[in-house]
């Protein structure tokens, strides 16, 4: 079999107008049905993600709270990232009001700006329907369904990562140094959003620029370093104002054991999540799972710890597969296709660049995803989604238009037939879940491939058979887990799109957890009391839990009864906070409740030293804070040297315990 390189594949030319109507009537379906599916059932998920919801509540009443990105609005600990994608939220509630759809709906709305500014990117030089359906992919993966509808930072990174693609596409066509900037303006947004995660897509984006950007070398290459220089700007300024701003008049930066903005950065949020090397952290690292002070979590995967196995099979696995795996198979074998056929085209052309950045974005992404040592949630994986979308898109339109050579048709019917393998082996894995999809998707896309090898079914009528075929089996799978994710509310800080997979941990009870003795990440999780949490003994000797009961716990926020919430609004206005809770989680709902400050101790994990004892009992003794809430994270070893312990011992041994809603509450003014 020869292969013939495409010499003539050009950028699609202007439609007609009413083939343009046509497309823009199809745009205005594709967002407005994406605006109506992710709306629909919005307000099920209630707060979602308390930790982040707690944060907004106290920005949208401080404006330091607002800048720092504070837990509480008086300011005593940050949550554990940058403030940016609490700001967009922040500013809605201070406009409508708190409530869930204020929290909700301005991530929609990111939700379907992606997928037009995907649209854009691919369209303009792959053609209408490469667009439409790079957009369409986008729209119904179900991590991208699930983060969309949700208040993790994620939704924001993934547009500004888009945003910088399209910057670079843009500077590659005309050479423009104004395109970089924004691309490094976009990436620093992307760090102040979620810090090195976004870096990811910078190696994508200066290969890219480097290999097809239109100037000379040298120029190039100074080029890039302007970028570079918008980048630091752009994600400097807050970072700066941070690290010099007085410690002792701004908050403690959640997630640090040093109180550092740049510790946090290099640390707990960046090569920590490598290596596994994450003080403060709740796990990860190395060949077993741990908690705080280096417990041994029972049944710990090999490679990845408590966050499941590594290796490059991880993005296949039942905690991931159904997230994002869908497709994955496709965008690698038309990534391949698309360069091949991009032949020998200048070394600018921007549709060649195209499959280098995404292909690149999708490569250098996924391996790390598969091989990072530390805290690792299924989630993370809709940073891919853009890449996929993307590749299936533009490489789906590529060998369409090239449908008469032999080896084209070969790579397209593979590619339907292992997608249909893919989604066969994903759906299996839920198999009370629509049990007759599975069959319907493999007979589709065997038929589909088979029909893809004879030329004259793809010159008739009937080639739109096939392609409706071929978008079935590729997107049944998809749809199926996308409609159950919007049906479905998810709350806590591990959420899961879809169905119930083996061995995945997600969506269920509160914080992701299904019930006692189940499953996180494909390793047992000791049994417990609660709502699904698991509750157990932590380092240090302080009960802990990822989820449930009355009290919250690491992963799922309080649940506050009315008359435990009347016992802390009263006299509210004579304290700083009304409580205090071990960990962020469980200090959130009551937040929420009550809409005053609740002092976090320790942090998201209760392991940051903020406040210490001696702060703790100076606070008390100045009458600062009314009650402390038992129960919730026990903040052990793990680099806070036991501050949330301490506190706890000394608050049972000093002051007297009454129990309000089933929680056990201490008034520290007695």
């Amino acid at each position: 079999m020869s292969v013939t390189i495409d010499r003539s594949v050009a950028t699609p030319q202007p439609a007609a107008a009413p083939k343009r109507t046509r497309e823009y009537w199809a745009l205005a379906a594709l967002l407005v049905g994406t605006a109506v599916a992710y709306l629909w059932n919005l307000s099920a998920s209630g707060w979602a993600n308390a930790f982040y919801s707690a944060a907004v509540q106290a920005g949208s009443v401080s404006w330091k709270a607002f800048f720092f990105g504070s837990s509480d609005a008086a300011n005593s600990i940050t949550v554990d990232k940058p403030p940016a994608s609490l700001w967009v939220m922040e500013l809605s509630v201070r406009v409508f009001g708190l409530n869930s759809w204020s929290i909700l709906v301005p991530q929609v709305l990111i939700g379907v700006a992606s997928v037009a500014l995907l649209w854009v990117t691919v369209r303009r030089y792959f053609g209408a329907a490469a667009g439409l359906l790079a957009g369409l992919v986008l729209a119904l993966t179900p991590v991208a369904v699930l983060m969309f509808r949700f208040d993790n930072p994620d939704a924001l990174l993934v547009l500004l990562m888009i945003a910088a693609v399209w910057a670079t596409l843009r500077g590659v066509e005309d050479g423009r140094i104004r395109w970089m900037v924004l691309t490094g303006v976009f990436v620093g947004f992307g760090f102040l959003t979620k810090q090195l995660q976004v870096m990811l897509v910078v190696p994508p984006l200066a290969l890219t620029y480097l290999i097809a950007g239109p100037p000379r070398l040298g120029k190039r290459i100074l080029q890039l370093f302007v970028a570079l220089g918008g980048l630091i700007v752009s994600a400097g300024w807050w970072l700066l104002t941070v690290e010099l701003w007085p410690a002792d008049s701004r908050p403690w930066i959640g997630g640090s054991q040093n109180n550092s903005i740049l510790e946090l950065t290099l640390g707990y949020n960046g090569f920590g999540r490598l290596s596994g090397n994450e003080r403060g952290s709740v796990g990860g690292g190395g060949a077993r799972g741990g908690f705080p002070g280096g417990d041994v979590v029972p049944g710990g995967a090999a490679g990845g710890g408590m966050w499941g196995s590594t290796g490059i099979t991880r993005l296949f696995e039942p905690a991931q597969g159904g997230q994002i795996a869908w497709l994955l198979p496709a965008a690698l074998f038309l990534l391949g296709a698309g360069i091949v056929l991009c032949g020998r085209a200048p070394r600018t052309d921007p549709r060649r660049a195209s499959f280098v950045v995404w292909g690149s974005w999708l490569v250098v992404t996924g391996l790390v995803f598969s091989f990072m040592a530390g805290i690792f949630h299924a989630y993370y994986t809709v940073a891919l989604a853009p890449a996929i979308a993307a590749l299936v898109g533009a490489g789906a339109a590529v060998l369409w238009r090239r449908r008469d050579l032999l080896w084209v048709r070969i790579i397209a019917a593979v590619t339907i037939a292992v997608t249909a393998a893919t989604a066969w082996i994903l759906l299996g894995r839920s198999p009370d879940f629509v049990p007759w999809l599975r069959w319907a998707v493999v007979v589709v896309g065997a038929l589909t491939a088979v029909a893809m090898l004879v030329p004259a079914l793809l010159r008739t009528r009937a080639a739109v058979v096939v392609i409706v075929a071929a978008l079935f089996t590729g997107l049944a799978g998809p749809v199926a887990y996308a409609a159950d994710t919007i049906g479905t509310g998810h709350s806590g800080s591990i959420p899961s799109a879809g169905p119930r997979d083996e061995g995945e941990m997600g969506r269920g009870g509160p914080g992701g957890m299904r019930g006692p003795g189940e499953r996180l990440n494909g390793m047992p999780m000791p049994g417990g009391r609660g709502n699904g949490g698991g509750e157990f003994e932590m380092p240090g000797g302080m009960p802990g839990g990822f989820g449930g009961g009355g009290g919250g716990g690491l992963l799922d926020a309080s649940k506050p009864g009315d008359e435990l919430t009347a016992l802390l609004r009263e006299r509210a206005d004579d304290f700083t906070w009304v409580a205090a809770a071990i960990g962020s989680n469980s200090a959130s709902g009551y937040q929420l409740a009550t809409e005053r400050p609740v002092m976090p101790i320790g942090g998201f994990n209760g392991s940051d030293p903020s406040p210490t004892l001696e702060q703790f009992r100076q606070y008390v003794a100045d009458g600062r804070i009314h009650y402390f809430v038992a129960g919730g994270m026990g903040g052990g070893r793990g680099g806070g040297e036991g501050t949330a312990s301490e506190i706890s011992e000394w608050v049972q041994a000093t002051f007297t315990s009454t129990t309000v809603d089933g929680v056990t509450v201490y008034d520290l003014t007695q």
